[in-house]
């Protein structure tokens, strides 16, 4: 069942607070629920696609990678059809996601610099999120002037508590034996609070 459900629990909180803070801001349309979808989809079907690549025997990702492929293709249609313009935006996650498959080529998706890859993917989904239910049905996807700042402010929150959350979690499991790591996330951690104040006056 593995080969299907990633094992790596933590990552479905990374995928679930940007759609849950879009949520706060977007208008909720059947099309944000699509989004929603493809957006959750895409996670156990890059773990598919990562084990083609690396596993030790790659056989057991294929019809997983298979079932995944037709949720994310179906929802991701959907979306589509709906919103024209959310082609750039898939082609902007699949260069990011490139980034991500070099890493896992390398056995080193581990990296914190795939670890900030996978975080700005995340902040950004909340911004994707509210321009889904207040987009158009063209080709063009609205302005970034366009975007409310309680959006931003919701983006750069959710990148912020998500990259904290790597710091720590790396600094206490893999990489204890490593004092940066720990220095670093106590420092993030501080860094954080003025910054909180400062989103919260702007909010």
């Amino acid at each position: 069942m593995s080969a299907y459900v990633p094992p790596q629990h933590g990552a479905w909180a990374f995928l679930g607070l940007p759609v849950v803070l879009g949520l706060t801001v977007a208008t909720w349309t059947p099309v944000v629920v699509a989004v929603a979808v493809a957006w959750i989809a895409a996670y156990p079907w890059s773990y598919a696609a990562f084990g083609l690549v690396r596993a030790k025997r790659p056989q057991r990702f294929r019809a997983p990678f298979v079932l995944w492929s037709a949720v994310l293709g179906v929802a991701g249609l959907l979306v589509l059809l709906a919103r024209p313009w959310m082609v750039w935006v898939a082609a902007a996650y699949l260069v990011l996601f490139a980034v991500n498959l070099g890493f896992a080529r390398r056995n080193d998706e581990r990296a914190i610099a795939n670890d900030a890859v996978f975080v700005v993917e995340c902040a950004a989904m909340v911004v994707v999120v509210w321009a889904t239910g207040a987009g158009s049905r063209g080709w063009a996807p609205p302005s970034p002037s366009d975007v409310p700042a309680h959006a931003w402010a919701l983006a750069i929150v959710c990148g912020l508590v998500l990259l904290g959350s790597t710091l720590h979690v790396k600094s206490l499991i893999r990489e204890r034996r490593d004092p940066r790591y720990a220095r670093a996330s106590r420092v993030y951690a501080v860094a954080c609070v003025p910054a909180s104040v400062a989103l919260a006056v702007w909010w």
